[in-house]
């Protein structure tokens, strides 16, 4: 029996090379004596039930998400003439296996019914899934939702529809775009009114909206009428009905499982999430760094799934007299494949875990203030502020990282095939048009890159990399290429000081420049720990390390170069 989990030996690898004892504790402060019908012994009876849970999710990918993906891709949901959509049976059935298998509240606490897992181990499941059906992990990444109603919500609404999620029986949606309020959601316009009884209604139109024809709809919207900025919104939850009607489903280029909606709102009754005008600054904001994380770890799967074809491909298909695997340029694609996915995996799960760590320490602060002293508070204060910080680097790090990386992967699968990758006889062409849009929705690969650019001219990134230089290495090898990443980071600051030295501007037109070279020696880093527990693991960290030398080299050169040709002569350029 085939299983998505069991057969990666480079996610059970990880899943023994992070501490999760850690990351166990951590998440178990408060439910090991909790209310809840189920608890575990200890923490490694714990650790012990993410391993199971990997496992399950990892069966039912295998053996039912990628046996279904085909025929939903091609005959994909139905719009109906009263403004409901009908998902495929087999979206149906893929959403039923998951919820009976108790998956469907993966991060939830047990006293809902979730599994309390952390958001480490949702990663991998998310990758496992998206591996198995690109399009059905929009849904069962969706469950960031309830993670907000969790964060955010009044206890009333907490209990009565956080069981539900955690369940099964109602999925969800992030109600944030609309037709002229796209990367830009301070733009956002539909109305939120607040009538004479206390209650409010929303009135409006959204768009590109995954999972629209959800039962809960996580709304944002103009709480605020005179206020045009993102002070003037707020997060409302609202549940599909009669007054919301889906105008349409787009017509995509892929993830065609996924449905995409667009919405619209008349007198739709809706709660406020938390306080007024907070929806975007602090409510959306939390929601969609869980979302770009999602995106990296769905980005994994699809160039899992795509390598893994290029792989029996190469080496089944025979071509002058041998498998192509022996040709050279075939070979060194398919391991460039390979080293990629190994280095987008590090990155994002590295995320992952500091994410865990940061969300466990605001819910010490938050919920357990009482009990502690002051210099306590001070130092989770501290590290609050650090952790954020980080998360804000590492977050968008991730999914432009993973995004750009799918895509050329899933490209490079076809290469690999030829002609019958062109096919649709083969999942190949499948695999890169779902992996197309991993660099576009929950924010584009260019706004990646703004928000992460920040972290690495602030002083951020130096700060997180200079703890990986400080370590020594029994093997000389792995030192000698530490040494490597030392020169790649100082090339980076030279280049650093030198784009601060000129206009914002010119920091915007060379922040790919830098983020590519700073992803790249961080990476680095994580693969020469990873490196020092696994033999194979160095082979790994030398190629993606000595690969990338020249390349950091590369781009550090073109930023202190100062040329502003492309925004100076713009127009000469495009021809116009």
């Amino acid at each position: 029996m085939s299983n998505f989990f069991l057969d990666n030996k480079d996610i059970q690898f990880l899943f023994n090379y992070f501490d999760l004892r850690e990351l166990a504790e951590l998440q178990e402060r408060e439910t090991l004596n909790g209310d809840a019908d189920y608890l575990p012994d200890n923490i490694d009876d714990m650790i012990d039930n993410y391993r199971r849970i990997l496992e399950i999710a990892g069966e039912i990918s295998a053996e039912t998400l990628a046996l279904n993906a085909a025929q939903i891709d091609l005959e994909g949901n139905r719009h109906n003439p009263d403004g409901t959509v009908t998902l495929h049976p087999l979206v149906r059935r893929n959403l039923d296996c998951f919820s009976q298998a108790d998956m469907m509240g993966f991060t939830l606490p047990r006293k809902y019914g979730g599994l309390n897992c952390p958001i480490l181990i949702y990663t991998m499941a998310t990758e496992i899934v998206a591996r198995g059906d690109c399009s059905f992990m929009n849904m069962f990444g969706l469950q960031g939702i309830a993670d907000t109603i969790y964060a955010f919500a009044s206890e009333e609404i907490k209990d009565e529809v956080l069981p539900k999620f955690a369940s099964g029986e109602v999925t969800g949606a992030m109600v944030l775009t609309e037709p002229d309020a796209g990367s830009d959601l301070q733009s956002v316009q539909l109305k939120a009114d607040l009538k004479a009884d206390g209650t409010w209604v929303l009135n409006g139109v959204k768009r590109f909206i995954t999972n629209g024809c959800g039962e809960i709809l996580l709304v944002l919207a103009r709480s605020e009428h005179e206020i045009k900025d993102g002070r003037g919104l707020s997060l409302f939850i609202a549940e599909r009905s009669p007054a919301v009607k889906v105008r349409c489903l787009e017509r995509k280029l892929g993830i065609h499982g996924s449905p995409t909606c667009e919405l619209t709102f008349t007198d739709v009754p809706a709660r406020l999430i938390g306080d007024r005008q907070r929806g975007l600054i602090t409510y959306v904001m939390a929601l969609m760094n869980g979302a770009r994380l999602g995106i990296a770890a769905q980005s994994l799967g699809v160039a899992e799934a795509a390598y893994r074809l290029a792989r029996e491909y190469a080496h089944s298909r025979e071509q002058f007299g041998g498998a192509i695997e022996r040709l050279a340029p075939v070979a060194e694609l398919v391991v460039n494949m390979g080293v990629k996915i190994e280095a987008m995996r590090a990155l994002t799960y590295e995320t992952a875990r500091v994410c865990d760590i940061e969300n466990n320490t605001n819910r010490l602060l938050e919920r357990n203030a009482a009990a502690l002293d002051e210099t306590e508070k001070k130092t989770l204060r501290q590290r609050s502020r650090t952790l954020k910080r980080l998360n804000a680097l590492l977050t968008p790090m991730s999914k432009y990282y993973g995004a750009e990386g799918a895509i050329a992967i899933a490209n490079d699968a076809v290469q690999v095939l030829g002609g019958s990758g062109y096919l649709r006889d083969y999942a190949a062409e499948r695999y890169l048009r779902d992996a197309r849009i991993t660099a576009i929705y929950e924010g584009t690969s260019q706004l990646q890159i703004v928000a992460a650019i920040r972290g690495v001219t602030s002083g951020v990134y130096s700060d997180y990399i200079a703890q990986f230089e400080q370590k020594e290495f029994n093997d000389q090898k792995l030192n000698e290429l530490k040494t490597i990443l030392i020169k790649g980071r100082n090339e980076i600051q030279l280049a650093i000081d030198y784009a601060k030295s000129k206009s914002g501007d010119y920091i915007e037109l060379i922040a790919r420049r830098l983020v590519d070279a700073a992803i790249a020696v961080l990476i680095g880093h994580h693969l020469l720990g990873q490196a020092e527990k696994n033999e194979r693991k160095k082979a790994v960290a030398e190629l993606f390390i000595t690969r990338n030398e020249s390349q950091i080299i590369m781009n550090c050169t073109q930023v202190k170069s100062g040329n502003t040709q492309t925004i100076d002569q713009y127009q000469l350029l495009i021809n116009s």
